[in-house]
């Protein structure tokens, strides 16, 4: 292949799904519903049943919702995987599906959070799944449209979308595993301590 028969629609995809296949699936294997919403800290923000909450908003459709703020604090709160995984579900995906590949309208005070950690992952393979068709569907020209309105940046090239979302991705996923990591070694700590 050479630089004209370059597929940058496939490089772009590839990007993710590499990251995806090789390193974020399998660390989010074995995940329990108490890693789910376990936090390391006091007052960190998560997903809770209705009603349960300290933040100053928490917004969802069903029985959870998410944790929020609007203006974020300074500092940001500390966030659990459940918080983490509602945000990339919704935040970073379902809402652009919904905003530039037709599914289904999507906000945080909208979606119905997952309550279980299978939950939670079904949602994630599901807008995953609908991104890459949205992107794949923009074939090479659509990579140069602009985003238009619905971005904060809407001079910019779907191409630049595409990036900042999979950055979004690696960024956040890479969190929940070291989330997963600081699990794992706390309570082995915690078991060796009180036996």
């Amino acid at each position: 292949m050479n630089a004209t028969e370059f597929d940058w629609n496939r490089t772009l995809r590839e990007q993710w799904e590499f990251h995806w296949n090789h390193q974020i699936k399998t660390r989010l294997d074995g995940l329990t519903d108490d890693e789910y919403f376990w936090s390391p800290v006091p007052n960190a923000w998560s997903i809770r049943p209705r009603g349960q909450s300290t933040a100053p908003m928490h917004v969802g459709a069903g029985r959870f919702a998410i944790d929020f703020a609007f203006p974020e604090p300074v500092p940001p709160p500390f966030t659990t995987i459940a918080w983490r995984l509602g945000h990339v579900i919704v935040g970073v995906l379902a809402a652009r599906n919904a905003s530039h590949f037709g599914a289904a309208a999507a906000s945080y005070e909208t979606w119905e959070y997952a309550g279980t950690r299978a939950e939670a992952l079904e949602q994630l393979q599901t807008q995953l799944d609908i991104w890459l068709a949205g992107v794949r569907s923009l074939g090479e020209s659509g990579l140069r449209e602009p985003v238009g309105a619905k971005e904060p940046y809407p001079e910019l090239a779907m191409a630049d979308l595409v990036l900042h979302i999979h950055r979004e991705l690696i960024h956040h996923l890479s969190e929940v595993a070291l989330l997963r990591d600081l699990y794992t070694h706390t309570r082995s700590v915690d078991i060796q301590a009180n036996p």
